[in-house]
């Protein structure tokens, strides 16, 4: 029987994996991968990672030397991982697309509770407070969402925006033919949006596609949402913009320097991050826990995708989730 070490361990990931697979031996470890946790991995024959882990020319080779064929990632994502050292000496294998719903749905709840203030009154409340100053929003019926990349999740949002009555804005380098969205470059996007959702991938084209100038061309009442990649967003002019009122508020599910911090429980220690502390801080900031893509139907999709990747590498088949180093 064929072993799959499994890096970055969580319940919900052994629930699913456990119901799904049928063929293999699972081995679960809580610890990330990374250099210093890659030699769990002697006698597997694939490994399965997250978005977070260090997969870097160190790790990639003490992976190859203990004999792994196969990196399974349990994500869309790749943008954690040395292609250039894995190139013709490891398979990588994703799973591209699981829930666009998830994200989709996920990404307009954040945007209901920035806007209406729902976490603020519902800390109110608990003390039996029940006053309405500083609770007031805005109606998403009329007003324009700016969504940056139109990918399955991107055209899901965009039918939620629709839902509510708003106008869509949209960029994406490779424009698809969607009724009811009107494509413009990023400045028109920035300067006509009420709401900017990212819905791209993190490339180098994409880091920092919101940053200062981008910042400095928005409403004032804008509001951001990113449930992408943390990447996309530079977190310290956000927050500057955050603290001279430049900006309405940010909604993040992602952060740039969330690795070690994000998916795991930091209730007890010092968090020396002072940008996400300071994010943390502000009243207009919703951030959650890289949690979007966490539904049933998502983790289901997921572990299905990726025991299925393996099966297709074992069998032979044609890898159409395989990452290609260029």
């Amino acid at each position: 029987m064929e072993k799959i070490a499994f890096f970055d361990a969580k319940p919900y990931d052994k629930e699913w994996f456990d119901k799904i697979n049928k063929k293999y031996e699972i081995v679960y470890y809580e610890s990330r991968l990374r250099p210093e946790s890659a030699r769990l991995a002697e006698g597997c024959t694939a490994v399965c990672a997250f978005v977070n882990d260090v997969i870097n020319a160190k790790t990639i080779d003490t992976l190859v030397g203990l004999g792994v064929k196969v990196l399974l990632m349990r994500c869309a994502g790749f943008n954690n991982i040395a292609l250039a050292a894995a190139k013709d000496r490891i398979k990588i294998l994703r799973v591209p697309a699981y829930s666009p719903y998830a994200v989709a749905e996920h990404a307009m709840g954040m945007i209901l509770a920035l806007n209406r203030k729902i976490p603020r009154a519902y800390i109110r409340t608990r003390d039996f407070n029940f006053s309405l100053v500083g609770l007031t929003g805005f109606d998403l019926h009329g007003k324009t969402a700016g969504i940056i990349g139109t990918g399955k999740i991107g055209q899901a949002f965009m039918e939620i925006c629709k839902g509510f009555g708003m106008n869509i804005l949209a960029y994406d380098p490779h424009p698809a033919d969607i009724e009811g969205a009107k494509y413009v470059d990023t400045d028109e996007l920035f300067r006509e949006s009420d709401i900017i959702s990212l819905h791209c991938p993190f490339t180098r084209e994409t880091r920092y596609i919101i940053d200062d100038n981008a910042i400095g061309l928005m409403k004032k009442s804008a509001l951001i949402v990113n449930t992408s990649r943390g990447q996309l967003i530079d977190s310290e002019a956000l927050l500057s913009a955050l603290n001279e009122k430049r900006i309405g508020g940010a909604a993040l599910d992602v952060y740039e320097e969330e690795s070690g911090l994000f998916f795991e429980d930091n209730s007890d220690k010092i968090v020396t991050d002072e940008v996400l502390s300071l994010l943390v801080s502000r009243p207009n900031v919703l951030i959650t826990s890289h949690q979007a893509f966490l539904t049933e139907e998502a983790l289901r999709g997921i572990a299905e995708v990726t025991l299925q990747n393996f099966d297709d590498y074992l069998c032979g088949k044609e890898l159409k989730n395989e990452v290609v180093s260029k």
